[in-house]
């Protein structure tokens, strides 16, 4: 029986081996050096070239060309080499050139740079500058807010509640409390055009007003449950009242330290003279400007985004209702949010933040 020339006998060191395994199970590298890596290994484990031919869908010649390939050049010679092209246009210089005119200047009539304003002021083809932003990660037409604090207590107050979420006291509750002001009730003046298949649900741009609310809301990091109440305004009263419930639904026993910010409400003197008389309470004040800190805006931010920004309300009371239905359905399979930033991290990323900055100093 003829069976052709013989092939020499393929065999793999232990780390070509491991690196072999690595790529033919990759989910990410190219699908032909997946496809070389597997026919190395099949090729070492004696199969024939027909054989891998058939596993992969190849014609033999290309399995024979690859094998030699890896015999002669081991695992560099499974990827492509360099193809000959068309010479560059556009030279380093110019590149250069172009990356400095975009991070150091601004255009002369605008904020930032465009596609087109870069090309006509570089000399380079607005296809070509389109390529150079995304090689390089450059993206001129956005911005990025942020607001550094002032507090002079910022790195005491950091410590204090990053301690509380970290390493949180025993036989107490930690709870996370402040108030979402002012959510409209907001009535469409036509009704919602459903979703469907190839179209987004449509609503209205205008709306009726039907009045306000203020959600007080007090997140225990624990368990992820949420306490709230709704107000018609937004004042110490209600925050005495919304206190005094919740003094009610926590046990006797258990602490309170509560993480708020700095908001005239939480500081007015019936406040402080309340919490006086009731020492298991214990305040911690987030720094100013640093609502970040405060777990709860986490949560505002959840309600906002499922139950309030694109619901339809047709009064105050309807609005309360929908809130309320949404915290006990949230509160049935609450997840406590899961944070891992310590105090030294958050203010070594706050000074790397201040060194590019001209003119602040940490």
């Amino acid at each position: 029986m003829i069976t052709g020339r013989p092939k020499p006998t393929l065999t793999l060191a232990p780390d070509e081996q491991t690196q072999l395994h690595s790529l033919a199970a990759s989910r990410t590298l190219p699908h032909a050096l997946v496809a070389r890596a597997k026919l190395v290994l099949w090729s070492a484990q004696g199969q024939s070239n027909t054989q891998i031919a058939r596993r992969l869908r190849w014609r033999n010649a290309t399995v024979g060309k690859w094998r030699q390939r890896f015999v002669e050049h081991r695992l560099a010679g499974l990827y492509d080499e360099l193809r000959p092209g068309r010479p560059r246009s556009i030279e380093d210089d110019q590149i250069a050139a172009l990356l400095k005119r975009t991070l150091s200047r601004k255009p002369t009539a605008g904020t930032h740079w465009s596609i087109r304003q870069a090309a006509q002021a570089s000399g380079i083809s607005r296809s070509t500058v389109h390529r150079l932003f995304q090689a390089f990660a450059l993206q001129p037409h956005r911005s990025r807010s942020f607001k550094l604090s002032t507090d002079p207590f910022f790195v005491e107050k950091v410590r204090d509640i990053v301690g509380l979420y970290l390493h949180p006291p025993d036989h107490a509750l930690v709870l996370c409390v402040d108030e979402k002001s002012q959510i409209q009730a907001l009535n469409r003046t036509q009704p919602v055009l459903p979703m469907g298949l190839g179209y987004v649900e449509g609503i209205t741009h205008d709306y009726v007003r039907h009045g306000t609310t203020t959600l007080f809301a007090a997140l225990d990091v624990a368990t992820g449950a949420v306490f709230t109440e709704c107000k018609p305004r937004h004042r110490h009263q209600e925050f005495l009242s919304f206190l005094r419930r919740l003094d009610e639904s926590v046990p006797a026993e258990l602490d309170l330290h509560l993480i708020v910010d700095n908001y005239a409400t939480h500081k007015h003197p019936k406040v402080r003279t309340w919490l006086a008389q009731r020492p298991r309470y214990h305040m911690h004040y987030t720094p100013t400007y640093s609502s970040w800190l405060n777990q709860v805006e986490r949560w505002f931010g959840l309600i906002t985004q499922r139950a309030i920004r694109r619901g339809t309300f047709t009064s105050v009371q309807d609005l309360i209702q929908k809130i309320d239905a949404f915290v006990q359905h949230y509160n049935r399979s609450s997840r406590p949010f899961v944070w891992t930033a310590t105090a030294d991290s958050i203010l070594q990323k706050i000074a790397r933040l201040c060194s590019r900055i001209s003119g602040t100093r940490h």
